[in-house]
């Protein structure tokens, strides 16, 4: 007989002291790593956002801001067509994860941020992981790494202004269709007035690889089950700084929120290793699975203030695409985590 369900209390309480254990074990690890190669290619990146501003001691320098969540999610037979993963076998999967904002500190105000994420592990009964980053644009802003480091750079604030150089910010866009494009999207995409009615997408190519090796590219999204509804921008001036937390603590109040897995599969011709350019939204979709959440706690010593959500940990059955900037995004929260660790660790230290 099958053991009974853990408690949502349960599950976050075992999760967040597994966490803090891998976490203190990994952090050691990535001081190795960083002596040895990888880490310091991401160096210059994190230093660059340290320089703008988003240094905040023992918090992410990106997306600092944000909530613990957890839930399960509930594969459908076409995901164990599609990928030989272990997990997709199973009836429920648990998930832990993150919503957050993009930019800003830890203190941002959350209905003024253009950008929301959701990253999630999902972990299956053979113990094997599967870490998802996702955001709310449809696509990348910059075609490389190369060009990321510079949109880093051009988004630096001027010290004189304290507010980035606008003449940087035009001659990016005037370099990079995508950076134009990006641009556009912020200004005209729906602000919707929760992390639970907004959609989050992988943007990357993966491939999904069945039992017999055959190899999927695809990619994929997180579609609401919640109605959309847009704020105005003098709805997002006057929101209290916390509004998304307060809103989606009462929608699981309610219940739990949900989300559709629907993957996009590629064609022959589409570009799957550059993030900026968008497949055709014609492309045949799968819909793959359902996520719910039914919790959330604050992420300062919470489970996900443990975890990498690094997107290229995939179970066996999912293999990541050549994309640079996906292999650029590993490092980058590498080093991010490395020192976001450390800071933690002084500060406990210097606690009396």
């Amino acid at each position: 007989m099958s053991p009974p369900p853990l408690s949502t209390r349960q599950r976050l309480g075992r999760t967040a002291a597994i966490g803090a254990l891998l976490a203190a074990a990994a952090g050691g690890l990535l001081y190795l790593s960083d002596r040895l190669g990888p880490a310091r290619q991401a160096r210059q990146f994190i230093d660059t956002l340290e320089a703008s501003g988003a240094r905040h001691a023992g918090y992410r320098r990106a997306h600092s801001h944000g909530v613990c969540v957890a839930g399960w999610f509930e594969p459908k037979p076409a995901l164990a067509q599609l990928s030989r993963a272990a997990m997709f076998t199973q009836t429920r999967i648990p998930a832990q994860g993150r919503l957050s904002i993009g930019g800003g500190g830890p203190e941002a105000a959350e209905a003024a941020a253009r950008v929301r994420s959701l990253a999630l592990q999902l972990t299956g009964e053979d113990g094997q992981q599967w870490r998802l980053a996702m955001n709310s644009f449809p696509f990348f802003a910059m075609p490389s790494a190369e060009a990321f480091l510079e949109q880093v750079r051009a988004q630096t604030p001027d010290p004189a202004t304290g507010k980035p150089d606008p003449a940087a910010i035009a001659a990016l866009q005037a370099r990079y269709p995508s950076a134009r494009a990006f641009a556009q999207w912020a200004r005209t995409a729906p602000w919707t007035d929760s992390w639970a009615n907004t959609g989050y997408n992988g943007i990357h190519t993966f491939y999904f690889v069945d039992a017999d090796g055959q190899r999927t590219p695809l990619r994929w999204s997180f579609v609401p089950l919640a109605e959309a509804q847009s704020m105005s921008e003098q709805q997002r001036q006057q929101a209290p700084a916390n509004y998304l937390s307060t809103e989606l603590a009462g929608r699981l109040a309610q219940g739990p929120v949900g989300w559709t897995l629907q993957l996009q599969l590629a064609e022959p011709g589409d570009v799957l290793e550059d993030p900026s350019i968008a497949w055709p939204q014609e492309r045949r979709t799968v819909d793959a699975g359902t996520l719910w959440i039914d919790a959330m706690q604050p992420q300062q010593g919470g489970y996900c203030d443990g975890v990498n959500f690094d997107p290229t940990v995939v179970p066996d059955g999912i293999a990541i695409s050549a994309d640079p900037i996906l292999a650029a995004r590993s490092a980058v929260y590498a080093q991010s985590w490395n020192r976001r660790l450390q800071e933690q660790r002084q500060a406990a230290e210097a606690t009396p």
